[in-house]
């Protein structure tokens, strides 16, 4: 069950009931526009953009008429959404292993057209016997593992072996690998996201050489992200680019070096409630609204105000001598982590300029 919507179209962002997240809709749009036209400059590379960031079927729909070739999800309910919400390709860049998972995945292949992850037979086992029962065929990436430490295979014959396994197991068709360096996304320096890329490509291009040497053929080869994709294009290998954040933004993305950064379209709004001593103000917006393992929201445009502290439902804000906010301002913040701070809310409200124009689910469920 969803809370109540803290706004309505047609309302002004100031009578927006706070904590919430808000969308900059031109910001959002020219995010997506972005991407998309950047990407098409390059043949054989499409965007599949990673809905598990905004986790909202309106955006995906964005994305998907800017000429996305499908959308990225990393659970089972965000591929039930996207489907039932008209998205007819959608990859599971993950592995399950749970039986009513898998049934669930081969249900909605029914409706459209679901690609997902492995790196061990017992997985494409699983999904076999659900893809059997449901007369339907599954599209399998075989996950390796190019530099992020997380899920994947190695690279070279282990990969092609897995893939082999995949060929043979009826309701699967081997479709390509998976290969996304989560850790590059976050390195500063572009020589360094450069450095990480080259090294995921070069791993790539061995285990492409491999599949070819065993008469398996490579249709896909997906991964990258908002921080890497220009080094993910420059490659050459790669054919689904597979960025998420981008349409968002956050403050640590923000801290990366690059020549064209994506803007800010999504904050945390809330109302400061207190403000007890001159140098300190508390606003309504804690743990419970935005997440901190990236470190902590930044204030957008209002001079002197520092967000020092986060707790359950406040936080402590810093105020110098200049700064001119006081109790019920409204402010907005940019999450250190855009994909876990959306996760915390039921609600995304999507405004352009002062004015609400409408109010999206964020998807719940695994």
């Amino acid at each position: 069950m969803q809370s109540r919507r803290p706004a309505e179209p047609g309302m002004t962002v100031d009578q927006v009931q706070t904590p919430a997240i808000i969308v900059d809709l031109d910001a959002l749009e020219d995010n997506i526009t972005f991407l998309a036209s950047r990407v098409a400059q390059n043949p054989g590379a499409s965007a599949t953009p990673h809905a598990k960031a905004h986790k909202c079927v309106e955006i995906a729909q964005r994305q998907i008429a800017a000429g996305a070739s499908r959308v990225c999800c990393q659970n089972v309910a965000e591929v039930e959404a996207m489907v039932a919400g008209g998205i007819r390709s959608v990859l599971l860049s993950n592995e399950i292993v749970a039986e009513e998972k898998a049934r669930r995945l081969a249900r909605s292949a029914r409706e459209a057209k679901i690609g997902v992850c492995v790196d061990h037979p017992l997985q494409a086992d699983i999904l076999s016997l659900a893809a059997q029962e449901q007369s339907v065929t599954l599209n399998v990436l075989v996950e390796i593992d190019v530099g992020h430490g997380r899920c994947g295979i190695a690279p070279g014959p282990d990969a092609v072996k897995l893939a082999q396994y995949v060929t043979g197991k009826p309701g699967l068709h081997f479709a390509g690998l998976q290969a996304y360096d989560g850790a590059a996304q976050h390195l500063r320096k572009p020589d360094q996201r450069t450095a990480a890329i080259t090294r995921a490509a070069s791993l790539v291009r061995e285990t492409i050489d491999l599949l070819k040497a065993a008469e398996l053929a490579c249709e896909t080869v997906a991964g990258a992200g908002t921080g890497s994709y220009e080094n993910e294009l420059a490659s050459g290998v790669y054919t689904e680019l597979q960025c998420g954040s981008y349409a968002l933004m956050d403050a640590d993305y923000g801290r990366n070096e690059t020549d064209r950064p994506f803007k800010n379209s999504l904050f945390v709004l809330t109302t400061v409630i207190s403000n007890p001593l001159p140098a300190r103000a508390v606003c309504d917006a804690g743990l419970k609204s935005l997440t901190a393992e990236s470190g902590l929201p930044v204030v957008r445009g209002a001079r002197g105000v520092t967000y020092v502290k986060a707790t359950d439902e406040h936080g402590t804000l810093e105020l110098s001598p200049d700064a001119t906010i006081t109790i019920g301002d409204k402010l907005r913040l940019i999450p250190g982590h855009c994909d876990p701070t959306v996760n915390l809310h039921d609600w995304l409200v999507a405004y352009r300029g002062d004015k609400v124009e409408a109010v999206w689910p964020v998807i719940r469920g695994w």
